[in-house]
C-alpha cells in the first residue's frame, strides 16, 4: 500500500502558509481496497490549495489516485476548513 499521508504532505504543504495546521485523517476499508483522505488546514490557505478553477487539487487527487491505482485501490479526498476543538 503506497504512503499516502506522505504523499499527501509532499503535495500540499508548499501550499500552507503554516504546514503546522495540516492535518490529515486516513480510513480504509477492511480489505484495503478503498482509501479515504480528509485533509483539513486553515480557511485562508483554501484558495492556494484549490487553485484556479480547482485545477491545484484535481491535479493533488489525479496524483492520488494514480498511486492508489498501482495497489489495486480507489482513493476518495475530502478537503475542509478544520472544525474548531478537534485536531485529526
Amino acid at each position: 500500500m503506497p504512503d499516502y499521508l506522505t504523499l499527501i504532505r509532499l503535495l500540499m504543504e508548499p501550499l500552507i502558509e503554516d504546514p503546522d495546521t495540516l492535518c490529515v485523517d486516513m480510513e480504509t476499508t477492511c480489505h484495503q481496497s478503498r482509501v479515504w483522505l480528509r485533509v483539513s488546514f486553515q480557511g485562508q490557505d483554501m484558495g492556494r490549495v484549490f487553485g484556479r478553477g480547482g485545477r491545484t487539487v484535481q491535479a493533488i487527487r489525479q496524483v492520488l489516485s494514480t498511486a492508489a491505482q498501482m495497489a489495486n485501490q480507489s482513493l476518495y479526498l475530502e478537503v475542509s476548513e478544520p472544525r474548531r476543538g478537534r485536531r485529526f
